[in-house]
């Protein structure tokens, strides 16, 4: 058993599957290297808007604020809110898919592909349309219910099928109960006459991104980014199989469910403030995992760098497009995600 599960990770030189190896130089690269492209980011994005400022004026607004002066007011209450509200769902995206992928060796494994995103947003409209005056923290509360339902049914779905539940069978129940949630949701919100309250979830973007919203949602994607780094190494193991993991002492049901609660905390938080925004977790892992290999240890972190950086750009670019109106983050990113997914449900080979 061990010599099996040696060669699966450390294949002979000349194999067909030298992504099996991990890659720690290339990870550190990426965190460190990474980790400074995105401060950059977030300035440079801080800085261009409608009003353009200096770096310098940027640098003083967050060291040394002023409240008379109206630069210093537009980067602290609407800029960096933003910004870092895009670096942290950029994240939570790519970290659940991430988990999702790695638990299930599902590559079209994706929160925005699985039901996640689409419950979630279905919540939403059902408490803008019943509760219209809940704190965001019931809000977000909600979106993880909603979330967790969508992905339940999902599952379920596709498990019907006659040979069980295959990556083909569980993407196509995931985009059918998507298409229905949010059908409903768009019925609710014409029903219910709350269309415009709705309209960020539909285009999916971080423009109204608030302070409360963010001290609200980062003790739980914080949390949740902790669990999913303690869980790296058991998803590692899932990687490769329920049997292998079971044969190295994993309490692979266990696992799953955390790990499942770990997702739909992400997931679900996140879609409370940017709305529907797919594809960063089915992008950004399968990217990580080409330069660092498949150890979850460095996986994770480096799908969350990778995360923030695909959002925190994404975000720049569509103001960029057509100044001074704004296009719709999710569309930014779908440009890049559907080719990319179209290619993976192409590929003949389901490797992990």
């Amino acid at each position: 058993m061990n010599q099996q599960i040696s060669s699966k990770i450390r294949p002979n030189k000349g194999s067909a599957i030298q992504e099996f190896r991990s890659r720690p130089w290339a990870a550190t690269l990426i965190l460190v290297g990474g980790l400074v492209l995105l401060a950059l980011g977030i300035a440079v994005s801080v800085s261009f808007g409608a009003a353009d400022i200096k770096l310098s004026v940027v640098w003083a607004a967050v060291f040394h604020f002023n409240p008379e002066i109206m630069d210093h007011q537009i980067i602290r209450e609407l800029r960096l809110p933003r910004v870092l509200g895009g670096a942290m769902i950029g994240a939570s995206f790519a970290v659940a898919g991430a988990i999702m992928q790695g638990m299930t060796r599902n590559p079209l494994a994706d929160s925005g592909l699985m039901g996640i995103n689409s419950g979630a947003g279905f919540a939403l409209a059902l408490c803008f349309a019943f509760f219209p005056n809940l704190s965001f923290m019931y809000l977000i509360l909600y979106s993880f219910v909603g979330a967790g339902v969508g992905a339940g049914v999902v599952y379920g779905v596709g498990s019907l099928a006659k040979g069980g539940l295959t990556p083909a069978r569980l993407v196509l129940a995931g985009a059918a109960f998507s298409a229905l949630l949010s059908a409903l949701s768009e019925g609710v919100a014409l029903y219910f006459h709350i269309g415009q309250d709705l309209a960020f979830w539909y285009a999916g973007g971080v423009a109204g991104t608030k302070w409360i919203q963010l001290k609200v949602m980062f003790p739980w994607i914080g949390a949740a980014l902790i669990g999913a780094m303690v869980l790296s190494r058991s998803i590692t193991m899932l990687s490769l199989g329920d049997d292998v993991a079971k044969g190295l002492g994993q309490r692979t049901g266990l696992v799953k469910l955390a790990g499942t609660l770990i997702v739909l905390i992400l997931a679900g938080s996140s879609v409370a403030v940017v709305g529907a925004v797919g594809f960063i977790g089915l992008i950004i892992p399968h990217l990580t995992r080409f330069f660092v290999g498949v150890d979850y240890r460095w996986i994770i972190p480096c799908s969350a760098i990778l995360g923030s950086l695909l959002a925190v750009f994404a975000d720049l670019t569509a103001r960029m497009i057509n100044p001074p109106n704004e296009t719709p983050l999710g569309a930014i990113i779908a440009l890049i995600g559907v080719p990319f997914f179209l290619y993976l449900a192409r590929k003949e080979r389901r490797e992990l």
